[in-house]
């Protein structure tokens, strides 16, 4: 009795006292320590498992003693050690995921620096924030006007030169982005133009999302819908003058001359669709997109004393305007498919990532609801509130950091995003211009966390915090969230080379902070 006893506690001591999530090797990677962990987990619990069959079947020797009269006392102790162990090698097996995940985590903490070892001289912030910011944004205005009417004239253009029976329809332009949200701070400034797209009659353009019923949109295509190309009235019974022959005498009221509809009989691979299917190519919309464009400026490209080249083949109007003074503004015309009654586009892509999903799924753009979104929040602030000065801080930090260690994964769009969840989480009060500091820290630290997670969720998509001023489709709020960081999970070499990216930027803030922030002292401003 007692030699089991001692048995059981030898074994509860191993068990704790070589658990291998409590001794950590110290000189050996966290990928290495993760492999190692496992494998020597494995191992004590194979070795447990060999003590546990020993101690059950000395425990069902007990339990026959006590059946032949060996002693009630006995037999209540071996219950209560064989309990006890039970409990205790419960607790280990329960506690142990918890102690890995502390372990690991610390391990994170300390290689990504946290924010609470991130050093800011607040004078320095606060003239970076009066100065820099202040000057990136004084001729915002002007830039808007100029772009604008640019945009008017080319657009115009490409009308003119578009076959209004074959060719794509172009709506009016829809300014979206930091230009239009008041936090630019990119020279060259930028500015984004989203510009719907509609087919020509009788043709009609039939949305289908991810998170719709009926949809079989891929998993790994969240955020993604389909534009299917189809005669009008076809998904309501279909008209009579596509169908059947009503003389030439004949005028249908809806479509006009039949000729109209000779349209639909050309083939998919015409109307800009993949092959062999009806759904809208966006690669294909692209090219169009650009070659029309090249042809509009052409007709107008005298009546400037500019110039405009396209800066990328992959990106459908992707434009740099260059004065003679040898100043320049980048513009992003993106071509869309907009949501019947709403504000929401389908867009051939994001301007921060040219690649994006491919054919035939386009990415869907809530950047307008996001726009207004901002807007709502920035009502509700104090005066002179510090959250666009924490945005400008933090992505002027990511692309100084990112000229010196290379790509990343990060986009001013996953900074803005973080904004707009802490907006969404903190009071207003909370944003008052002398907490740019802790707000900054606040910005740092979600982004810290979202990717030692691999997840940021859309601010917008399955959010119950979303306010209802902004009129967001139902479809859309009551889907489920889609992480913006998916694409980090299975790429690791990309999420090695983000994490460490945080980990300089970390380092270096108060270093690039206060080495660019004497030139805005001297009328230089920023320039990167």
């Amino acid at each position: 009795m007692q030699g089991a006893i001692s048995r059981v506690c030898m074994v509860v001591a191993a068990a704790i006292l070589n658990h291998p999530s409590l001794f950590p090797q110290e000189n050996a990677t966290v990928a290495e320590q993760d492999e190692d962990l496992m494998a020597r987990m494995r191992e004590h619990a194979e070795r447990l498992e060999r003590e546990r069959a020993k101690l059950e079947a000395e425990l069902s020797q007990a339990e026959a003693k006590v059946d032949e009269g060996g002693g009630w006392e006995e037999g209540y102790s071996w219950y209560f050690w064989g309990t006890v162990s039970f409990v205790v090698f419960f607790a280990i097996e329960m506690c142990r995921a918890d102690m890995a995940e502390s372990n690991t985590r610390a391990l994170d903490d300390d290689e990504a620096l946290p924010t609470s070892a991130m050093v800011l001289d607040k004078d320095v912030l606060s003239h970076f924030c009066d100065k820099c910011t202040s000057s990136s944004s004084y001729d915002t205005g002007r830039v808007r006007e100029f772009v604008e009417g640019l945009a008017d004239d080319l657009l115009e253009s490409l009308r003119s030169v578009s076959n209004r029976e074959a060719d794509m329809e172009v709506g009016d332009f829809v300014g979206i982005g930091s230009m239009f949200e008041c936090w630019q701070m990119r020279k060259p400034p930028t500015c984004d133009l989203v510009v719907p797209l509609s087919p020509p009659d009788p043709l009609e353009f039939q949305v289908s999302l991810w998170c719709e019923p009926s949809s079989d949109t891929p998993p790994d295509r969240q955020g993604c819908g389909t534009v299917q190309v189809s005669r009008f009235g076809d998904h309501e019974g279909g008209c009579l003058c596509g169908s059947a022959n009503l003389g030439e005498d004949m005028l249908c009221l809806l479509h006009g001359n039949t000729d109209a509809v000779q349209v639909v009989d050309r083939s998919l691979d015409e109307l800009l669709c993949s092959k062999r299917t009806p759904l809208l190519a966006k690669d294909r919309v692209m090219k169009w997109f650009q070659l029309s464009l090249t042809k509009a400026w052409g007709r107008i490209s005298h009546k400037y004393d500019f110039e405009v080249t396209f800066r990328s083949l992959d990106a459908a109007g992707a434009l740099k305007v260059r004065f003679p003074s040898g100043k320049s503004i980048m513009v992003n015309i993106i071509p869309a498919v907009q949501l019947v009654d709403t504000d929401a586009y389908l867009v051939s892509h994001f301007p921060s990532d040219c690649g994006g999903p491919p054919d035939p799924f386009w990415p869907l753009s809530l950047a307008v609801y996001e726009k207004n979104l901002l807007k709502h929040v920035t009502k509700l602030l104090p005066r002179h509130s510090c959250h666009l000065h924490c945005l400008q801080v933090v992505i002027f930090l990511h692309r100084k950091q990112t000229t010196l260690t290379g790509g990343n994964a990060l986009t001013d769009y996953h900074w803005k995003t973080v904004l707009l969840h802490l907006l969404l989480l903190n009071k207003p009060s909370a944003w008052t211009a002398d907490r740019t500091e802790c707000r900054l820290r606040d910005v740092l630290g979600f982004m810290h966390g979202s990717l030692r997670e691999k997840r940021l969720h859309h601010v917008l998509v399955g959010n119950d915090r979303a306010p209802r001023e902004i009129q967001l489709p139902e479809t859309i709020r009551k889907a489920e969230p889609v992480n913006l960081f998916r694409g980090l999970v299975l790429r690791r070499d990309v999420y090695a080379a983000t994490v460490r990216h945080l980990q300089e930027m970390l380092r270096n803030a108060a270093v690039l902070l206060q080495e660019y922030t004497p030139l805005s002292s001297s009328g230089g401003g920023l320039d990167y």
